[in-house]
């Protein structure tokens, strides 16, 4: 489908969904093609400028993404890929701070549950939950359904001032590890 133009591949994971952008450059035409999941969302035929940027946007909230494209000597080129004004690594890290992600399987399917720390806001497989939050004597719990099942992510003080709060997922009780996306 993209043939020997493709020049960079990165995945991105946002509250959504995991988000693949692929890039096609064709530095004899200065073709520049980007996809998201498959689907173009750019394509310019013909450039003269090979160097430059693509802004385009990803997932549901609408998330931009910036394409650099330079020349690093003669007719090399570097890409690189911006979420949000930032570096991909400084996007991830940031996120790494901002969220906090579980993948579980439940009935049968697999569930990818992110809840935004800043928003209490959780999301699982692209879609906002419905969420009933409380306090506990330990903290707070938010409450969903996955299906049939309860879910509650607790959010607890670590009881260190550098670790700040502690989140995890509870499924019908069982403790469920957290993911590194």
């Amino acid at each position: 489908m993209l043939g020997g133009d493709l020049v960079a591949v990165w995945e991105v994971a946002l509250s959504d969904g995991v988000y693949r952008i692929e890039f096609a450059h064709g530095t004899t035409t200065g073709k520049r093609v980007v996809y998201v999941n498959g689907q173009e969302v750019i394509r310019k035929d013909w450039m003269f400028k090979l160097v430059g940027k693509e802004t385009f946007t990803v997932g549901g909230a609408n998330t931009k993404a910036t394409i650099n494209i330079e020349a690093v000597s003669g007719f090399a080129y570097e890409y690189t890929l911006d979420i949000d004004g930032k570096s991909l690594q400084t996007f991830i890290d940031n996120r790494a701070k901002t969220t906090r992600t579980w993948l579980l399987r439940v009935d049968g399917a697999e569930c990818r549950v992110v809840l935004e720390k800043d928003t209490m806001d959780v999301w699982c497989n692209g879609q906002k939950m419905e969420t009933r939050g409380e306090f506990a004597d330990d903290g707070t719990e938010t409450h969903f359904m996955l299906g049939e099942h309860n879910c509650c992510i607790k959010a607890t003080s670590s009881g260190q001032k550098k670790s700040g709060i502690v989140h995890y997922l509870l499924l019908d009780g069982e403790k469920i590890p957290a993911s590194t996306q």
